[in-house]
């Protein structure tokens, strides 16, 4: 995504009228490595978001706010110390790179006033937020030592240098004589669009593609193919386009593909996206906000998710493996007959077995034909010993079959249970979703509960909503999102007379028609039944098997695992989960 300069600027113009003059009145510290600023400024509240992200890093007003950790960072604390309550001066931009400077005065404990600098660094895995005062370094929230960079350190007490200039050319103060000489000298064999963001600072490789689309021009073109007609367009579009910068004319947008998905967000049209799916908001904030909520909301999933993904496969995996174990003792103790005629033969024969041999064949007198059986033997024991060893390893064996036909079940219920769980994973959208099986999980004793304030343990947690969707014909249905959340929806939301829906035999959310005395037609239950084989581990096969039952005829078993049911009288449907009749359906969340 371009973040690049010129969003830089646009976000600044934004602060400026929305900031300056303004109280701070609280930071928080929501992430390792994001800063939130809440201001008060001409009877309104703003909250300025500040993100040092390797992956996402940025700045902007937002709507939104996330859970405090329960106890705050030390450079949160830091920030408050310096600039709770204090007046923000003046915001600016650095030479038309991703830096913002915010300036602030507040009263320091002797009572006198002070001003502090917020330095904020927008420069992918190099970005940071950095306390300054008086040039000097008070701290940031990422600290840079000499054996990570040898060129810039980030460290308290330090002077605060600004990143080395690159040898780019600031676009504000274009000339065309300078962009002239700049093309006609760059005998790069480059695409063009790259002539841009390598010659000028704050330039994308976005905002550079739309250059040459404006212009008319290949962005692939190398720049020796140029004709002067060619060249001398490139520099009317770019003049207008930074003419707008300038003036801070702006149209922010964002822009989603068929899918819904984002594909890019800018400060300015983007004309070479044609008729795609454009969103034009009132403010570049606006813009940020939506977009990088979507984009922060993904990769936490994805973190989240991957590490939690692992313990549960892992756990998974070890149940599967302890379940062969089991049922190939299962299939050995089955088989132990054997040994305990081995030791009442040899307890028969002591006599006619000589010592030393490591097998004897002796008459069978278990066998009406008494047959010859070869019993093997250990020759460096006796036959008395042989024979202890026979009945101990039979009565093991016995007490081990029963044994058994209990934990095996007891395996197999855990095996569905973390493959339901997995499922769940796969089908979370939002974090608190996963914060969910999370805490599922440290109940059950899956994960360790390494948060410091335990003190709400024994409340009760509050659950997001399931799914709500409304059937063609206005039926409401509900889809479970995780285990306990299943376990809820079928136990305590569902009546007795309600449909529920479960795939056959797979992990998968439970599902719910609310029937309200009326009939269910057809076409509703074939639309749930879609639901249920798309929140299961179905979601990409074809003619699924999805059962169907009054809820009154589902079960949960005694010390079972949160949403482990058994159901009775079911019919089954077959279906396709179809996404496209999904999106189709009315959702409610």
């Amino acid at each position: 995504m371009s973040f690049d300069g010129i969003v830089t600027r646009a976000v600044v113009d934004e602060l400026k009228s929305s900031l300056i003059g303004g109280r701070i009145d609280k930071v928080y510290q929501q992430e390792k490595d994001e800063i939130l600023i809440q201001v008060y400024n001409k009877g309104s509240n703003y909250r300025l978001l500040i993100s040092a992200s390797s992956n996402n890093p940025r700045v902007y007003l937002t709507k939104h706010s996330k859970k405090n950790p329960e106890t705050p960072p030390v450079f949160c604390m830091l920030l408050r110390k310096h600039l709770s309550g204090g007046i923000i001066l003046n915001v600016k931009q650095y030479n038309m790179d991703r830096i913002i400077i915010i300036d602030a005065s507040s009263i320091d404990e002797l009572g006198l006033t002070t001003e502090k600098r917020l330095i904020i660094e927008i420069m992918g895995k190099h970005s940071n937020i950095i306390l300054v005062d008086k040039n000097k370094i008070i701290d940031s929230i990422k600290r840079v030592r000499e054996d990570m960079s040898r060129i810039r350190q980030i460290l308290p007490g330090l002077i605060y240098e600004y990143p080395p200039l690159q040898d780019k050319k600031n676009p504000l103060n274009f000339t065309k004589n300078e962009f002239m000489q700049l093309l006609n000298n760059d005998k790069r064999s480059i695409k063009l669009y790259k002539f841009f963001y390598f010659n000028y600072i704050g330039l994308s490789p976005l905002v550079s593609k739309e250059i040459c689309f404006r212009s008319n021009i290949d962005i692939d073109r190398p720049i020796q193919s140029l004709t002067t007609n060619e060249c001398e367009r490139l520099y009317i579009t770019f003049e207008s386009l930074i003419l707008d910068v300038i003036m801070n004319k702006y149209n922010p947008l964002y822009i989603n593909n068929d899918s819904n998905d984002l594909v890019a967000f800018y400060c300015l049209e983007l004309y070479q996206f044609g008729s795609m799916n454009k969103n034009f908001l009132p403010s570049i904030s606006d813009v940020l906000d939506s977009a990088f909520r979507r984009i922060d909301i993904q990769d936490r999933i994805l973190q989240k998710s991957h590490s939690m993904r692992k313990i549960v496969q892992s756990r998974f995996d070890r149940a599967i493996s302890k379940l062969a174990k089991q049922k190939e003792e299962l299939l050995e103790s089955t088989d132990r007959k054997k040994y305990k005629i081995y030791a009442d033969l040899i307890s028969a024969n002591i006599h006619l077995i000589p010592k030393g041999v490591n097998h004897i064949e002796l008459e069978n007198f278990y066998d009406e034909n008494l047959t010859k059986l070869d019993v093997p033997l250990d020759f460096k024991i006796s036959s008395v010993q042989n024979a202890q060893k026979y009945y101990k390893k039979y009565s093991k064996l016995k007490n081990a079959e029963n044994l058994l036909l209990e934990q095996i079940p007891e395996t197999e219920d855990e095996i569905e249970y973390l493959e339901n769980v997995l499922v769940s994973i796969d089908n979370s959208f939002e974090v608190e979703e996963l914060d969910e099986i999370k805490n599922e999980l440290i109940k059950e004793g899956y994960l360790k509960d390494n948060s410091k304030n335990k003190r709400r343990k024994n409340k009760e947690e509050k659950l997001s909503s399931p799914y709500h969707y409304i059937s063609q014909n206005g039926f409401t249905i509900y889809v479970g999102k995780n285990n306990r959340q299943n376990e809820r929806l079928t136990l305590k939301v569902a009546n007795h007379d309600d449909i529920w829906l479960h795939v056959q035999k797979m992990p998968g959310s439970h599902v719910i028609i609310k029937k309200d005395n009326n009939d269910i037609p057809n076409t509703t239950l074939e639309e749930a039944a879609i639901l249920a084989a798309y929140y299961s581990k179905a979601r990409n096969c074809n003619n699924v098997s999805v059962d169907y039952t009054m809820k009154k005829n589902v079960k949960k078993q005694p010390n079972s695992k949160p949403g482990m049911v058994v159901y009775d009288n079911y019919k089954t449907i077959n279906v396709n989960p179809d996404k496209e009749i999904i999106k189709k359906m009315k959702i409610s969340k």
